[in-house]
Parts: structure tokens; sequence; C-alpha cells
């Protein structure tokens, strides 16, 4: 028996031993799997840069603070108001003299970063009107720091303050073995700008999710490539990608041979920059990035880290990338990575054209430089300080790029006086999980909303406004209450409506841009008469929402209140009508109907002549969830309670 015991501490021991060993061994032996001989390593100065010593023995911060949001980690007050509504940012540069933080100092890539902040409107040299702090010290690249030299440079920053206000750009964090998805250094409560962050490590509404920048093509001209067929189905272009996602995409090649190109790094070549340009398959040699102009998919899968450079090359290309954001690529779970060919062939190929026009779309405004970057970053943070109201070109931004400031949606009830029907919504709309606030729109000028002690009880924040006009765009005025990114609008008399169905709708987060709601119109060309009509009546055809309910993005309240075209608002508070129609000549998306005797061509013949076009669109959908209909136990549905039409 002792014998058995002591083989079985010896056995265990030396598995111990092993692995140690390797950890040792693979924390220090090059890597291929991400590979930063790609980045610029020349040392550069940005231009009016004071220099500030750095002691030996400076304390290091605390590791970033997981718990830190907007208004628990970041001072606004420092911010103040001013007409423009804009952030002002301050440069901090720091001598590494005696205390090398860095082995390679500060690199090209953040040299252009900081060169953009600082030729652009957000930079200010008054450091008494600066509200966000950029330091110069490069922590863009993990594998290139000295952690703890890092973090000391850091703490002794004038106004560092545990890290409030201040600003870091990282997009290859972490390092072997684990390759952790935000950056190491111990940083207080800095924001981080980081590539690759996990749901683990990011912090909703704090940190900005960034690009990692591609060096790689930042110097090759691809002129953009007009949507259509191309040479390949799929392409992948990876070099150091899982060989379990390699033999599954090999096995595809071979059923599919000639719609599927699979490249690797090219043996016969010698190593440089001119190879790192190069793709080959079967010894024959392609041009890279320009090889992804031959195909209209792009596999990007994940390497040891979540952020890949890959990507930037692939939208530049205009390829749609597999596996990776939802407007402009195919999102495929790795599980189904066998059923890649037969999901992507099954896409229509006008939605295709039109995801590659907006990967295209979305490299020119993010991706293209880090110029791009940086200010695209500035700007995520000043929309949170100045909400909406600095942003008036909503329509050049995809809505799902602004990070929300508060979690859930707002319900806003727009009511006059029928108070029984008011607090039946109340109390229905308070079941819905994701309520974060309630607001409720009082357009009764004659009359004063009920005491207190009469509302319903509820578990959210319940706030009623009294207006100062009865005017129904009163219900998409944007108020200081509204938190939320997202916005439910709702009557007071719509009953009908299950908190189910209230849940199910606000799956309207995956498309933020879109209106959503329950009740659908439909408008029509008149040949006869030479103008648009109202429809009213029951068809499979839908083309606007009704905000009797609906939900969308609580900016397109600033827009409708300060940048509806022509005199549409004016006509619609005069008229006490067609707020809703509106509405929809900003933004439309379709899920439920519901009869209505009224008609209102009028209304949409106006707003089409002021708008100078028709932006309606006739469209088919429903959208209901998974297991709706299906014989299943309702404790296994997401959304039991939904009704039918």
């Amino acid at each position: 028996m002792k014998t058995k015991h002591r083989i079985y501490y010896i056995t265990l021991f030396s598995v111990v031993l092993l692995g140690l060993i390797a950890t040792g061994m693979f924390q220090f032996w090059p890597h291929s799997i991400e590979s930063t001989a790609d980045w610029s390593l020349d040392r550069h100065s940005v231009h009016d840069a004071s220099l500030v010593g750095l002691p030996v023995s400076n304390p290091i911060p605390e590791r970033g603070d997981l718990s830190c949001r907007m208004h628990t980690c970041f001072d606004v007050y420092r911010c103040s108001y001013n007409p423009k509504n804009r952030i002002k940012v301050r440069l901090r540069f720091v001598d590494e003299v005696g205390v090398p933080i860095s082995s390679t100092g500060l690199s090209r890539e953040y040299n252009d970063l900081l060169s953009a902040i600082s030729d652009s409107e957000f930079y200010t040299h008054d450091i008494t009107r600066a509200c966000l702090f950029v330091p110069s010290i490069d922590v863009l690249n993990q594998n290139s720091l000295r952690i703890r030299k890092t973090a000391q440079a850091l703490a002794m920053l004038p106004r560092w303050d545990k890290g409030m206000n201040h600003l870091l750009f990282n997009m290859l964090p972490g390092g072997p073995p684990d390759y952790n998805t935000a950056l190491d250094v111990p940083r207080d409560r800095a924001l981080l700008a980081g590539g690759g962050f996990s749901t683990w490590t990011y912090r909703q509404g704090y940190d900005v999710s960034i690009p990692v920048y591609s060096p790689l093509s930042a110097g090759v001209e691809l002129p953009e490539r007009q949507p259509g067929p191309r040479r390949y189905f799929i392409l992948s272009s990876q070099t150091a990608i899982h060989r379990e996602y390699r033999a599954e995409l090999e096995r595809l090649k071979e059923e599919n041979e000639e719609a599927l190109l699979l490249l690797d790094k090219c043996s016969n070549l010698s190593q440089g920059a001119a190879s790192a340009r190069k793709r080959c398959y079967k010894g024959q040699v392609f041009n890279y990035p320009r090889i992804l102009q031959e195909s209209p998919f792009c596999v990007v899968l994940r390497g040891a880290r979540l952020g890949q450079a890959t990507l930037s090359d692939v939208l530049q290309a205009g390829c749609v990338p597999v596996l990776d954001w939802k407007r402009a690529s195919v999102v495929i779970p790795e599980e189904k990575l066998p059923e890649m060919y037969t999901i992507l062939k099954s896409i229509p190929h006008r939605q295709v054209e039109e995801m590659q026009r907006q990967a295209r779309w979305f490299w020119d405004a993010y991706f293209s430089s880090m110029k791009a970057i940086s200010i695209t970053t500035l700007q995520i943070i000043n929309d949170r300080i100045y909400p909406c109201a600095a942003r008036t070109e909503l329509y050049s931004m995809p809505l799902y790029l602004i990070p929300p400031r508060s979690p859930g949606f707002t319900a806003v009830v727009l009511t006059y006086d029928r108070i029984e029907s008011l607090f039946r919504v109340i109390t229905e709309i308070s079941k819905v999980p994701s309520l974060a606030k309630l607001l409720v729109v009082w357009n009764n000028l004659n009359k004063s909303p009920p005491d207190d002690s009469l509302w319903p009880k509820i578990a959210v924040p319940l706030k009623v406004v009294r207006t100062k006009e009865n005017k129904l765009s009163n219900r998409f005025f944007p108020y200081d209450e509204i938190e939320t990114e997202a916005v439910l609008a709702i009557d007071d008399d719509i009953i009908m409506l299950t908190s189910d169905e209230l849940q199910f709708g606000y799956e309207w987060r995956e498309l933020p841009d879109r209106l959503v709601g329950y009740l659908g119109r439909l408008h029509l060309w008149d040949h006869k008469m030479g103008k648009w009509k109202y429809e009213s009546e029951w068809t499979n055809e839908v083309s606007m929402v009704l905000t009797g309910a609906a939900f969308y993005h609580k900016c397109f309240n600033y827009l409708d209140t300060y940048k509806m075209p022509g005199d549409i608002k004016n006509w619609v508070d005069a008229h006490m009508n067609s707020e809703d129609i509106a509405m929809n000549f900003l933004v439309v998306t379709p899920r439920k109907k519901f009869k209505c005797p009224e008609c209102r061509s009028e209304c949409i013949n106006k707003f089409a002549s002021v708008f100078g076009t028709m932006p309606l669109k006739v469209v088919e959908h429903r959208a209901d969830p998974v297991l709706y209909k299906d014989d299943f136990p309702e404790k296994l549905k997401s959304f039991p309670n939904i009704g039918s039409l």
C-alpha cells in the first residue's frame, strides 16, 4: 500500500514539474500565434511635448477596477458646460530617463494617435479646461511593455488621481500563456480603449471597444470595388489559426473545391516585410491583402487574442467577415463551422452586396487609420458626457456603436386624463424585467396628475412630467430623465400587450437604428389620384410602425425635436395628428399589427414633399420568439405569454 502511495505522489510531482517547465518554455518561446513584427517600432516624438521626470521608486497603481462606470470613476464636473458640448483633451508626456518602461519606445502607431488628438477639435493646451487626459505612455502592444515600470510611470503622472478621467489605448492585451483580454498593466480607474475585450473584462458603458489596427495593410492602396460576383466564394487568409479550425476548413475545401480558397504562410519565401504581404496555397503565391477582394466572404477566426487585425484587412477589401459583427458580417457559432458553406449560400445575393458595401464603409469610417480610431473613441466618450446633443450626424454612425449609459429601457407613456387605463398600462409594463424607468408625460394643462399615493407601486423609478402645451410631439422630447438608449413609446390605452410581448420587443437592441413595434401600417401609391395613400387595412405588407407601442433609440427624440426637416413638426402640432408617421420618416421597421379606422393620406404626401423623397420601404416581415408555436412546456419558452394575431 505504501509503495502504491509513493508511486502516486512521484507521478503527481512529475506531472506538476513538467507543467511548470512547459509553461516557462511557452512564456519565453517565440510565438507564431500572435505576430507583432508588423508593428512599427521606430521612436518618434510629438510636437510641443513637455517632459516630466520618472522616479525609480514610484508606487504602483491598483489593478483596473471592474466595477467602474461613468458615474462612479469619471468626474463629469471637470468637463463643465461649453456651448459646443465637446470634451477637452490634454496630452500628458513622460520622460523615460534612467527607467525604460518599454523595449521599443514610442511606436509609430501611437505617435500617429497622439498627433491626431493634438490636431483635433477635442485638444486643449489649457490644463484647467481639460476633462480627459491621454498619457504619452505607449501601451498599444503589451508584448513590448515592462508591466511594473509602466504602472509606475502612470502613477507618477500629475493629476493621475487614481486614474480618474485618464484614457489608455491598448490593442494587443495580455500575454502567454493565458492571454488576458484586457491590459495587464495596473491602471486604477483609468478608462481603457481596448481591442479584444471579453464579456468578463469589458466594463459596460465605461471602456471603449476599438478595432485592432493593421499596420500590414496601411501602406496598401485598395480601391473600392463594386459589389458583385467574385472568383471565390469563401476565403481564409489567417496564418496562425488553431489546428482544429484549419482541419475543418480543409475539409470544407475538399467538399467545395474551387469555391473556397484556403491560404497560409509562404514557406518558400524569405522572412521580411515583403513576405508578410504574401499568402500561399500549394506553392501558388497571392498578394495580400489584395487577394481578399476576390471573395464576397472572408473567414475571421479568433486566435490567442480575441481582437484580430485581420478584420481590418477584410473590411478594407470589402469582403464580408464571417464569425464577427452582425451588420456587415455573418455571425456563425464556431461549432457550426462545418455548415458554413451551406449557411452562406442561403443568403440572398442582394443582401450580400449590401453587406459588402457596409464592410468597406466600416473600414473607411473606423479602421482605416490611427486617427480614425482615436477620434471615434473620443467621440464615443463625448456622447456619454453630452448624450445626443453632441451628435447631429447620427446617420453617419451606426447607433449600435454608441455605447449605452444605462441598461434596459425607459417607457414613455403619453396621457391626458384616462387614469384607469393609464394605471393598467403602468402595472403591466412594470412586470417587464428590462424596464429601467417609467416616464409619464402629462399633457392635460387643465387638470393635475393624481396624488402620489394613488399611483401604482412599482419597483422602478416613476416620474411624471407636466408639459407646458398639449402637443402630441411631447412624447418625443429628449427628456433628461431618459438615461437608457432604448425608449418604449406607448399610449395610455394600449392595455392588450403582455409583459412577455413587451420584453420580446426589447430585442430591438439587435437593430437599434430601427423602429421596432407592434402596430403596423402601409403606404400605397394611388395611380388614379397620382399621390400617396395611407392604408389601414390588414395586409401582408407593412411600411410603417405606429408609435402607440414601439421601441426606438433615444437619439431620435433629439432628431425629431430639433432636426425634423421643414415645417413638419409645426404641421403635426397644429393638426394634432400623424406624429408617428413623421417619426417613421426618420426610422422604420415593423413587428405586429392592429386594425385602425384612421386614414391619414394627407400627411404622408405632406411629409414626402418636405423630405423631397419617399423614404418608407414596403416589407413583409414578422418576428416571433423561438418555440413560439411549438408544442413545448411553457417553462422552456423565453416568452410564454405571447398572443396570436
